[in-house]
């Protein structure tokens, strides 16, 4: 049985702090507590926040711990974005601890920013692998550019109609299609973990056959092991150093300990399915089965 690829999200849970110049050893932090845990990715965000931001937001007043006096919402987007530099770091820093990255791309500028980076993909090569988040799948063009540049495509569902999502999966090909409620935290009662099933289910009805995962908002782990039993082969979690740091998705993520947790949990449920079906008398019974019924 292959092993659940386990996703820590690190998106913009760096961005806290009196300083920005603080925002990579945050990064670095992070990267170090999913390798610990023993993920399988970890993950950002890259925009162009002069296209993503909304001409109406963009002068938004906003005020931000790294800044004394009240900013745009603009120029909050501009300061907790990562750059070249700075992934240029990322890329060496995850080698170097032996932890694969990609990021969730908002437009096209950032998809040609990541093809200069190759991560390892699922069939074991290198190459170029982004997510489109839930916030985009509308977004056709934008998924049929990712479909062209890119060697690995993965999708959220979030907040989005079944016609919605197949249109997606017919422009993006994706090899991955995350279920996914975007509230941040997800009631446990939305999050109809079912939904796996019926897009494993539907999986074979599109031109190229996809795998499912579960990206989770909700606070606890359970309802994310639940998921990886179900039948999500990726597994996504949002990761935090402290849930009460500075940051709009830092309470929905899971702690250090946490993750730890969760990443032993879905490998202990790995092992204990055993990956065949009809009942045999293990070793380990022998001498219980001799004892009991003397052959």
């Amino acid at each position: 049985m292959e092993k659940v690829k386990i996703i820590g999200e690190i998106g913009l849970n760096y961005a806290y702090g009196k300083d920005t110049s603080l925002f990579i050893g945050n990064v670095k932090r992070l990267i170090d507590v999913a390798v610990i845990a023993g993920c399988s990715y970890v993950k950002f965000q890259k925009r162009n926040p002069d296209s993503c931001v909304p001409e109406a937001e963009k002068s938004k007043p906003k005020l931000v711990p790294w800044r004394k006096e009240e900013t745009t919402y603009l120029q909050y987007k501009k300061d907790i974005e990562l750059w070249e530099k700075e992934y240029d770091e990322i890329d060496d820093y995850c080698r170097e601890k032996g932890i694969s990255w990609f990021v969730s791309v908002w437009d096209k500028d950032s998809v040609d920013f990541m093809r200069k980076y190759h991560t390892q993909l699922p069939n074991g090569k290198h190459g170029v692998m982004v997510k489109i988040p839930s916030a985009l799948i509308t977004d056709l063009d934008l998924l049929t550019y990712v479909n062209e540049c890119c060697d690995e495509v993965l999708i959220s569902t979030g907040m989005s109609k079944q016609s919605e999502i197949d249109s997606a999966i017919v422009a993006a090909q994706p090899g991955v299609v995350f279920h996914t409620n975007s509230t941040y935290p997800s009631p446990n009662h939305e999050l109809n973990l079912d939904y796996i099933t019926y897009l494993k289910h539907i999986s074979s009805e599109f031109d190229r056959k996809f795998e499912v995962g579960y990206s989770g908002h909700e606070f606890g782990l359970t309802t994310t092991v639940a998921a990886s039993v179900i039948g999500a082969t990726w597994i996504e979690r949002h990761i935090t150093l402290d849930r009460t740091l500075w940051g709009s998705d830092q309470m929905a993520s899971v702690e250090p300990q946490g993750l730890i947790k969760l990443v032993k949990s879905i490998r202990d449920v790995e092992s204990s399915r055993g990956g065949y079906g009809a009942r045999e008398v293990l070793p380990s019974e022998m001498q219980k089965r001799k004892t009991l019924r003397g052959k």
